[in-house]
């Protein structure tokens, strides 16, 4: 009984604590700021071809270049956090999202050196991401070799 008793209080204290959001707003938010991101996107890989001869192959990996420093960068002077408390899933989904994963630990624990600051930090929150991807790759690879 005491066990629900505190169990009640704690979910009461939680509940009071969280950031309280509107559902519609929120997906609005998250809907039109990724899509400006993606549309970021395509004009950065249409420029590339038309104003610099690239093939769209190669432009494609220009657009990802391009997204992926240009969040980075935003991280570092503070501007990519303000927008993605404001747009929430809408910079997450993105590359920009996974940019920025990156790029906050390493700026969080800079302080720290090189080497156990930036480079230890840099993969906490992607690191897995990366080997979970990598795994299930291998994983995919083989079963369509043997079937």
């Amino acid at each position: 009984m005491e066990d629900n008793t505190r169990n009640a209080r704690y979910n009461a204290y939680v509940e009071s604590k969280m950031a309280k959001t509107k559902p519609w707003p929120s997906l609005f938010r998250a809907f039109w700021v990724g899509g400006l991101i993606c549309i970021l996107g395509e004009v950065i890989k249409d420029c590339a071809i038309l104003w610099f001869g690239v093939e769209e192959e190669a432009a494609g990996t220009w657009e990802l270049m391009i997204l992926i420093v240009l969040a980075a960068f935003l991280t570092g002077v503070g501007i990519f956090d303000k927008i993605g408390a404001y747009a929430g899933a809408g910079t997450i989904v993105p590359i920009t999202g996974f940019s920025n994963s990156i790029a906050s630990p390493a700026i969080e624990f800079k302080r720290e050196g090189v080497i156990f600051g930036l480079m230890a930090k840099m993969f906490v929150i992607a690191g897995p991401v990366i080997v979970s991807g990598v795994c299930a790759s291998v994983l995919v690879g083989l079963i369509h070799i043997l079937l």
